[in-house]
């Protein structure tokens, strides 16, 4: 065992009840604390945006298909289910695609390009129909958006959305309905009960009795309030269409990651001109760019948490050294160099961050499983799109603060031990 090494040992565990000890502690203490926030801040934050992630593509899909002269006013055009480019989509299995090669200064190089493939294809495809109205129960109404549904609609990524009402295994009968937990109580709709639909068609209004057979929840209000899901069949003969028309496709993706890429390609090398496409975090943009936040939000927190250790870690070397100035000014007298010292209070400022990290990693995991068991940090679902603060631990990123962490604060703990430099022997063997 090296010197330097030995000392800053057997003075970090001194049984000797000092001032310094309580210093100590509370440094420990204060590096757990950043430990705690900085874990728990990753996380919540990789929580919300797994769990908004969840519900937007569970609700939407990840990519969607619809005639190129659709209006935001849902004026839908239809589309065959029979046509060749559908069956096209569902063999995409992976996807090709180039990125232009860099140089070791990060330049791109003109006509070099590296080729990569995408880690999935496409999942599944589901067709659908949306039409505007008016949800009716006695003299109360609301407008909604009825999203007609066939038989390749898959209910099980609605399942967790499903709040009452008995679990659609295959399909809607033909006149049922499954209405939003914001639309029943609005309207005081139970399961089971009769509703009136509305809808506008050349002027004329026509109405439909239909019978609620569930309620979901997604928390995201603006589709909550809006959007009830029916059979497409219901729709079709209103907007005077066949059998196998409907307005759009849902496009499900294997990896999310590679959503972009598997869109670009289907619109460029698979669509027809007359048709669109488009991912979800294009159609909604503002929800995806509000994530995005999240992550400067997350990077703010973990630098203030680190700044608050590097703080507190200058202060206590600082009165390590101080307090230690006679045995510094001893081992300078028989022949220590500055670095050698130095290196002491370095191997020291280590021990107490190494036990504030694991004391803080012990903490933070506990409260983060606690948390994702108990669920007992609540939230303002209106504002939040979540009832309760939601946990996803990454591993990678756990390891990552605590690497890092532990490297930022050390690398500043150099800077006070400078101080030892100015430290005489002669000065220092006479310090009370």
């Amino acid at each position: 065992m090296k010197a330097e090494f030995f000392i800053a040992n057997r003075l970090a565990f001194s049984k000797d009840k000092t001032f310094t000890k309580t210093i100590i502690r509370i440094a420990i203490v204060a590096i757990a604390l950043s430990i705690t926030v900085m874990i728990l801040t990753n996380a919540m934050i990789s929580g919300f945006k797994k769990e908004i992630h969840s519900k937007m593509f569970g609700f939407w899909g990840h990519i969607h298909i619809t005639d190129s002269g659709i209006t935001k006013s849902f004026d839908a055009k239809p589309i065959s289910k029979n046509d060749p480019f559908v069956d096209e989509i569902k063999k995409v299995k992976s996807v090709s695609y180039q990125i232009e090669k860099k140089n070791f200064f990060g330049q791109t190089i003109p006509d070099e390009y590296d080729v990569y493939k995408t880690l999935g294809g496409v999942d599944k495809v589901q067709s659908f129909i949306f039409m505007p109205g008016l949800l009716e129960k006695g003299k109360e109404f609301q407008t909604i958006v009825f999203k007609g549904i066939d038989n390749d609609f898959d209910w099980k990524g609605m399942e967790r959305f499903l709040i009452a009402g008995h679990q659609v295994q295959k399909e809607l009968g033909k006149d049922d309905i499954v209405v939003s937990k914001y639309l029943a109580n609005k309207l005081d709709i139970k399961v089971n009960q009769s509703v009136i639909v509305s809808f506008i068609e050349n002027k004329n209004k026509i109405r439909r009795k239909l019978k609620v057979v569930g309620i979901y929840n997604t928390g995201l209000e603006e589709f909550d309030r809006r959007f009830i899901f029916g059979n497409a069949d219901k729709l079709r003969p209103i907007l005077n269409w066949d059998a196998d028309q409907v307005a759009g496709f849902e496009i499900f993706v294997d990896n999310i990651d590679d959503n972009q890429i598997i869109n670009d390609y289907i619109y460029s090398e698979i669509l027809p001109s007359q048709f669109y496409s488009e991912t979800i975090q294009q159609k909604h943009p503002s929800i995806f760019e509000w994530l995005k936040l999240q992550d400067i939000n997350e990077t703010i927190i973990l630098q203030l948490m680190n700044v608050v250790a590097i703080i507190n870690m200058m202060t206590v070397l600082l009165i390590l050294i101080l307090e230690r100035t006679k045995m510094i000014g001893t081992l300078k007298a028989v022949g220590a160099t500055n670095w050698f010292v130095q290196k002491i209070f370095i191997f020291n400022a280590g021990f107490i961050i190494f036990f504030g990290i694991l004391i803080g990693n012990v903490v933070g995991l506990l409260l983060a499983f606690l948390q994702k068991k108990f669920k007992f940090i609540k939230l303002d679902e209106a504002n939040y799109y979540l009832d309760t603060a939601p946990i996803n631990i990454e591993w990678s990123s756990i390891f990552f603060i605590n690497i890092l962490a532990f490297c930022v604060v050390l690398t500043f703990l150099l800077i006070p031990t400078f101080f030892i430099n100015k430290i005489k022997p002669v000065q220092a063997l006479r310090f009370d």
